[in-house]
C-alpha cells in the first residue's frame, strides 16, 4: 500500500485546548499541567463507572434509543496494492491495546456500569464494488458511508464501533468506521489513524511494530475522575462556575421557521474561509491583546449574536480536549468537554475593551475545566427545554 489518507467525515479535531497560560508572544500554553503519573491503574475491572461525559452520552441514548447523532464516522482511503491480512491484524491490535473499544454499557444496581469485554475475533465485512462502473462506484460508495454512518448501535451489546472495507479497485479501497461518541472524539481519531499508519506499514512489512505501553486505560480514567472531583476540588470549581453562569438562558435568535418543540439534531456545518491579510491582522491583534487568535474571532462572533439577538449577555458553548494528564493524550475514549463562555457587553465598549473581557472569559473557564459540564448541570438545575437546551442550544 503506498498511501493511507486519512479523510474524517467529521470536523479535523481542534487544537488541543489545556488549563491556558500566554507566553510573552501572547501565544496559548498548551503544555499539560502534569508531567507525572497522577491516574491509578484500577485493581479491580470487573465493573469500572462511567465517566461523567460517558454517563450524559449513555443518558441520552436511554432518552432517544439508536438515535445516530452521536456516531462518529471516518473513511480512510487506500491505495495501492493492499495487505488486506495485514490490515486485519492492525485493527485487532489497536482493539486489543485500547480498552474502551471492547466495552459495552449495562445497567446494574440502577446504574450504570462498563463491562469490558476480552479480545476476540474482529469482523470486517468486504464489499466489492470494483465491477461497478466509475461515477456508480463512486456514488454507492458515498451511499454505503451514509448508511454506515446512520446506523445505529446498542450500548449494551459489543462492540459499539465497526468497520468495513469497500474494494473500489485492485489498488483502491476504502475503510469505513463509524464509532460511537461514548467511546471516542476527535482527539481519538488522530490516535487511532496514527496508530494505524505504523502497524500496518510494519505488519505489510513482515515487522511486528512496538507500539509504547499505555500507562492506563479508559477505565482508570473514569474511575479516578469520579474519586479526585469531590470535596474541595469540587467546590472550588463550583464557587468559579455558578456565579457566572448563573440566571443564563438561551439566546432569542430570529429564524426563518418555528423551532421545533424536541431538537432533532439536523444542523449543518459551513466553512468560512478568511482572506490572508484579515487572519495576520486579527493575529496581530491578539499578540498585542495577549490573546489567542480564537478570542478575537469569537469577540467579533458574540457581537454578530448581540445585533441579531438585541442582548448584551451573550453565552457561547465552546470544546475543549479534556486531555490535561500526559497519561490521557494517547488513549481513545471520550474526553472532550464542554466549556460555557459568558460575556457581558453592556456600556458599548470598543472591540479592545470587549476582547479583554472575552479573554478573561476564556483564560477562566480554561483554568476551571475540572468541573465536567454534566455535573455543571446539575449544579445549576436550569429549566430544561427539549427544545432549546441550557444554557445553549446543544447544551444538554
Amino acid at each position: 500500500m503506498k498511501r493511507t489518507d486519512a479523510i474524517p467525515s467529521q470536523p479535523a479535531s481542534p487544537p488541543r485546548q489545556k488549563p491556558a497560560t500566554l507566553d510573552a508572544n501572547g501565544r496559548q500554553n498548551l503544555r499539560s499541567r502534569r508531567t507525572t503519573a497522577v491516574i491509578p491503574r484500577l485493581t479491580d475491572r470487573r465493573s469500572p463507572p462511567l465517566s461523567f461525559a460517558q454517563e450524559r452520552l449513555w443518558f441520552l441514548d436511554q432518552l432517544e434509543p439508536g438515535n445516530p447523532a452521536y456516531n462518529r464516522p471516518l473513511a480512510l482511503r487506500l491505495t495501492g496494492v493492499l495487505d488486506e491480512a495485514a490490515l486485519r491484524q492492525a485493527l485487532e491490535i489497536i482493539v486489543d491495546r485500547h480498552e474502551v473499544l471492547r466495552t459495552r454499557f449495562i445497567i446494574r444496581d440502577g446504574q450504570p456500569a462498563q463491562v469490558i469485554s476480552p479480545s476476540g475475533a474482529l469482523s470486517l465485512p468486504v464489499i466489492d464494488l470494483s465491477q461497478l462502473a466509475s461515477t456508480e462506484r463512486v456514488s454507492r460508495a458515498r451511499s454505503l458511508a451514509t448508511e454506515e454512518a446512520l446506523r445505529p448501535f446498542d450500548l449494551a451489546r459489543h462492540p459499539i464501533w465497526r468497520a468495513t472495507l469497500l474494494r473500489l479497485g485492485e489498488q483502491d479501497h476504502v475503510l469505513l468506521l463509524v464509532f460511537h461518541h461514548i467511546v471516542f472524539d476527535a482527539w481519538s481519531a488522530q490516535v487511532w489513524v496514527g496508530e494505524f499508519r505504523e502497524l500496518y506499514r510494519g505488519l505489510s512489512m513482515g515487522i511486528s511494530p512496538a507500539l509504547a505501553g499505555l500507562p492506563v486505560q479508559y477505565s482508570d480514567f473514569a474511575h479516578w475522575q469520579r474519586q479526585r472531583l469531590s470535596g474541595e476540588l469540587l467546590e472550588g470549581q463550583l464557587g468559579y462556575w455558578k456565579p457566572r453562569l448563573s440566571g443564563c438562558v438561551p439566546l432569542d435568535l430570529p429564524t426563518d421557521r418555528p423551532r421545533p418543540s424536541v431538537q432533532l439534531h439536523r444542523g449543518g456545518c459551513t466553512e468560512v474561509f478568511l482572506p490572508e491579510p484579515l487572519t495576520g491582522a486579527l493575529k496581530a491583534l491578539g499578540r498585542h491583546e495577549h490573546a489567542t487568535l480564537f478570542m478575537p474571532l469569537l469577540t467579533a462572533f458574540q457581537v454578530l449574536l448581540s445585533r441579531y439577538a438585541g442582548s448584551e449577555d451573550i453565552v457561547v458553548g465552546s470544546m475543549a480536549a479534556g486531555r490535561n494528564w500526559v497519561e490521557t493524550e494517547k488513549l481513545i475514549g471520550l474526553f472532550l468537554k464542554t466549556l460555557v463562555l459568558r460575556t457581558n457587553l453592556s456600556g458599548n465598549p470598543t472591540f479592545r475593551e470587549l476582547l479583554g473581557r472575552v479573554r478573561e472569559a476564556c483564560l477562566g473557564a480554561y483554568s476551571h475545566q475540572d468541573l465536567p459540564f454534566e455535573q455543571l448541570l446539575e449544579a445549576l438545575r436550569p429549566d430544561r427545554v427539549l427544545s432549546t437546551p441550557p444554557p445553549f442550544p446543544g447544551g444538554i
